[in-house]
C-alpha cells in the first residue's frame, strides 16, 4: 500500500494512492494528484541523515569513505512535500540534489540486532536532500548550514509499506534535472546497510515510531539553478518532483 499525507478542501488527511495514481480519501472521495497539496508523508519525530554512505559519492567529494556511520540530525523545518519549491541561496555557487532512500521506523527500537531490523521498519519513501556545498566546513563538522536550511529536503510523494518492497538493498536510484538524467546508483552499493544502521543507532539511542533515516546518496553531484525541475526517483518506491526557486 502507498499512503500519502495531503491537504484538500481545507483539511489535512492521509490518503491511499491507487494504482491509477488517484488518491482515495478517508471519506471515500477519490481525487486527482493535481487537486491536492502534497505534504511530507510522515510527521517525523527525529530525522537522522547519513553522510558519505556510498563510496563513489565520497570519492566524488574528495573524502575517504567513513569507517563508521557519519550521522547528523535534521530539523523538521527542512521537510517539504511532492511538487514543492526549494529556494536556492543567493550566495550559493554550488547546490546539488541528493536522491536518497528514506527509511521510516514503525515502532520503538532499542538494542535491535541487524537480523531483526526490518521488523521495526514501517516503510520507505524518497528524499531529495539538497546540499549547498559552499557551506561545507570539514569532514567532522560538515552539515549544519549545508543540510538544515528551510524547505531543503523534499520527501515523498508517499510511504510504501515495508511488505511491498522485497529487497530495499537492491533498488535503483535516479535523478533528472529538466528531464536529463544526472545521477544513477543502487542501494546495494551502500557502505552501511539498513539493518546495520538500525542496529548501530538503536545500540545507543532509542528509535521511535515516525523516526526517519536518510541513507545517503550515490555519485552524480551537479549544480542546480533557480528554475530547474528536479525529479528524484527510486525503483518501486516513487517519483518525487521538486522545483528550485
Amino acid at each position: 500500500m502507498r499512503r500519502a499525507r495531503i491537504a484538500f478542501n481545507g483539511a489535512v488527511c492521509e490518503a491511499v494512492v491507487e494504482e491509477n495514481g488517484q488518491l482515495r480519501l478517508p471519506n471515500g472521495w477519490v481525487v486527482k494528484e493535481e487537486e491536492v497539496v502534497w505534504l511530507p508523508p510522515v510527521e517525523p519525530r527525529t530525522i537522522f541523515a547519513l553522510g558519505l554512505n556510498y563510496a563513489d559519492h565520497a570519492s566524488e567529494l574528495s573524502f575517504s569513505a567513513p569507517k563508521e556511520p557519519l550521522l547528523f540530525f535534521k530539523g523538521r523545518n527542512t521537510l517539504i512535500g511532492h511538487r514543492s519549491k526549494t529556494p536556492r541561496p543567493a550566495d550559493a555557487t554550488f547546490m546539488h540534489y541528493e536522491c536518497e532512500l528514506a527509511v521510516v521506523i514503525g515502532k520503538t527500537a532499542r538494542n535491535v540486532k541487524a537480523e531483526e531490523a526490518y521488523d521495526y521498519v514501517l516503510g520507505y519513501t524518497v528524499a531529495n536532500d539538497y546540499a549547498v556545498r559552499d557551506y561545507l566546513e570539514n569532514y567532522y563538522r560538515p552539515n549544519f548550514r549545508v543540510k538544515n536550511r528551510d524547505a531543503s529536503t523534499p520527501l515523498g510523494p508517499w510511504i510504501v509499506d515495508k511488505a511491498d518492497v522485497d529487497d530495499p538493498m537492491n533498488l535503483t536510484l535516479r535523478t533528472y534535472v529538466n528531464g536529463n538524467i544526472v545521477q544513477e546508483g543502487n542501494t546495494r552499493d551502500m557502505i552501511f546497510t539498513i539493518p546495520f544502521l538500525i542496529e548501530y543507532i538503536s545500540s545507543f539511542m532509542t528509535l521511535q515510531a515516525g523516526d526517519i533515516i536518510l541513507t545517503g546518496t550515490p555519485k552524480g553531484a551537479v549544480n542546480v539553478e533557480s528554475g530547474d525541475e528536479v525529479v528524484t526517483e527510486i525503483e518501486r518506491i516513487g517519483r518525487l518532483i521538486n522545483y528550485v526557486v
